[in-house]
């Protein structure tokens, strides 16, 4: 009976896992996969997001769009998730938090998309 509770509660969370996959976090998210981002100011330091633990145990990937407000001097303002799996937003918008853009006279908002795998 024990082995079977431990098999029914990992089977459920993997489904959970896989159907949090196929919601996106905010309904304007399915229309703008559809887009293709394109930046209009270079990353100068783009730094790799960490592989989330629970999305290795899983092996959980995929790509996660983020809208990053810009300031005038490069460094991100703020990052907001635009869609993607929940599981990996948190690590996507912490790696994109440190990445430095070159300098502009404004700020600016850039939507980019960072992928996570395992490796």
């Amino acid at each position: 009976m024990l082995i079977v509770r431990l098999v029914m509660s990992h089977t459920f969370r993997i489904a959970a896992l896989l159907l949090l996959g196929l919601i996106p976090i905010c309904p304007s998210a399915v229309a703008a996969e559809d887009e293709k981002a394109e930046s209009s100011r270079k990353v100068l330091d783009r730094v790799p997001p960490a592989y989330p633990d629970l999305a290795r145990r899983v092996n959980l990937h995929g790509i996660v769009r983020v809208e990053v407000l810009i300031a005038s001097n490069g460094k991100a303002k703020s990052v907001e998730v635009k869609g993607g799996n929940p599981v990996l937003a948190d690590a996507a918008v912490a790696a994109v938090r440190k990445w430095k853009w070159e300098s502009a006279p404004a700020e600016t908002r850039e939507v980019v998309e960072v992928k996570l795998e395992s490796h």
